[in-house]
């Protein structure tokens, strides 16, 4: 399949499938005009005047006053990009990194950028190539852009750093060699146009969002299965008791839980309790709250994933250059703590219901082992959930409210975007192992009982059940923790409701 860059209006979900199913990549005809357009402008302008526009042929950052001689202006480009390559760290997922290619593409076919044919093609071809640069997972600020890890991104344009070339790491000169390229020779504003930009922070939330979402729609299922493995009360997802309350989250949640109950028995079973403990009994107010987080972060990276971030921006229709701050992450900083917070919640709501299933309450063995006492049945499993939800909390200290002054003062400000980034994502990769020991957890619970389930749920543990058997006595658990994980990762999906786009 290929994507044709455009005016079309990219949703997050459709970048994160462009990019993670590795369509090819092309630019319409009104993007390349408005790239030729705009880098005309720009070389117009270095010809006609000798006065000193930031980035341009000037220095950076604190450097700003330093005017640079037109026949330095190239070496100019290429210092920034070495000077700049400090990352350090773990290496960024390829499939994070893919996304930091499109995401660049995509705002520098925008036409404010500057940047030349030859170097906008070059990024395409990394891409469709499958040459992703190595970049590393700290180092950024997230203000004056992501700058270090954009400029290992961009390293490769002058056949430095190093590539995953279809997966094998090698240097970028031997897989030039290989793919028979030449480095790109960078002129004016180039380098400020690679290097500028939330590429890393928007690459980061557009992948989490992409786990979230469904998620969001697992955690959902799930917590309706512990609910019939608990015999809960039905009587709190009644929509009479969402409508008077007005959120709209809750309302969805509430009826994507009557939903999967449809068919079942639980409603007409005798219970001796006259309430749920709110980890039941007030999933709807929980995970609803989680849905309008996911649907405010969604906004606010829709918004950026289309717009322009680099700096400074020219704008040939009006004949100006205007050097200001759209690099700086602020609206993401926030965003992706919101979002970490929101999923952290999904987790800490789980693991109680993980653990009331293995209290040996409501007619169930404590932990669930027909042999209670030889064996430990589940106990386990819950300590590493509560671990896992402690460390979320941790990770919940929001990065967006710090900053440290950079570049002797004249960066005084900055969003700490790139942290709130790296730590969302392990945030949800906690919350998708913890979900996972409450599917294993919520199954096993239920085959204590003899009443008739929903047919999504009975299909749904069916399924479950070709990969993690009942445990009947004890076993090594990790291995059905891992089964259980990628059940949710591959599988559950086709049980969930599909959310609207």
């Amino acid at each position: 399949m290929e994507h044709e860059i455009s005016d079309h209006l990219l949703s997050v979900s459709e970048a994160a499938d462009i990019a993670l199913n590795h369509q090819q990549l092309s630019l319409s005809d009104s993007s390349i005009e408005k790239v030729k357009k705009c880098r005309a402008f720009l070389n117009t302008l270095l010809n006609q005047d000798d006065k000193s526009h930031y980035g341009i042929n000037t220095g950076f950052g604190k450097l700003y006053n330093v005017v640079i001689p037109k026949d330095k202006i190239r070496i100019l480009q290429d210092n920034l990009l070495i000077s700049h390559a400090v990352g350090v760290g773990k290496e960024v997922h390829p499939a994070i990194v893919k996304l930091m290619l499109f995401l660049k593409i995509q705002s520098l076919s925008l036409g404010h950028s500057g940047i030349k044919m030859d170097t906008l093609n070059r990024l395409i071809d990394l891409y469709n190539y499958d040459c992703l640069p190595i970049v590393f997972e700290k180092g950024s600020l997230g203000a004056s852009g992501d700058l270090a890890p954009l400029s290992h991104l961009s390293l490769p344009l002058l056949g430095e750093g190093e590539v995953l070339l279809k997966g094998e790491k090698m240097s970028t000169k031997t897989a030039y060699q290989k793919l028979d390229w030449k480095p790109i020779e960078l002129g004016a504003k180039e380098g400020l146009a690679l290097i500028n930009g939330t590429q890393f922070m928007s690459s980061y939330g557009v992948y989490c969002l992409k786990k979230a979402t469904h998620l969001m729609e697992v955690a959902d299922l799930i917590a309706t299965i512990s609910l019939e493995a608990l015999n809960g009360r039905v009587e709190p997802f009644n929509p009479l008791l969402h409508t008077i309350r007005k959120q709209t989250g809750q309302t969805i949640s509430a009826s994507r839980v009557r939903h999967y109950l449809e068919g079942s028995e639980i409603g007409d079973r005798f219970k001796k309790h006259v309430q749920d403990p709110y980890s039941l009994r007030c999933v709807p107010q929980v995970h609803g709250a989680t849905r309008q987080v996911l649907k405010h972060v969604i906004e606010v990276f829709t918004n950026e994933i289309n717009g322009v971030t680099d700096n400074p921006n020219l704008f040939p229709e009006e004949g100006l250059i205007l050097s200001g701050g759209n690099f700086h992450g602020q609206p993401l900083a926030l965003a992706l703590d919101y979002l970490a917070m929101g999923m952290a919640e999904l987790g800490n709501i789980s693991e109680r219901r993980t653990y009331l299933l293995i209290s040996g309450d409501r007619g169930l063995p404590v932990f669930l082992s027909p042999s209670p006492g030889l064996n430990s049945g589940l106990m386990i499993p819950q300590y590493t959930a509560a671990a896992l939800v402690s460390e979320n909390k941790q990770f919940c200290t929001p990065a967006s409210v710090d900053s440290i002054t950079s570049s002797n003062g004249q960066e005084d400000h900055v969003s700490m975007g790139a942290n709130a980034a790296t730590k969302c994502l392990r945030v949800i990769e906690n919350l998708e192992s913890v979900l996972s020991i409450e599917l294993l957890t919520a199954v096993q619970a239920i085959e204590f009982r003899d009443y008739r389930t929903s047919k999504i749920i009975s299909s749904c543990i069916k399924q479950f059940r070709q990969s993690i058997p009942f445990i009947e006595e004890d076993v090594f658990l990790k291995p059905l923790i891992d089964n259980s994980l990628h059940f949710i990762k591959e599988t559950i999906n086709e049980f969930t409701v599909k959310p609207k786009t």
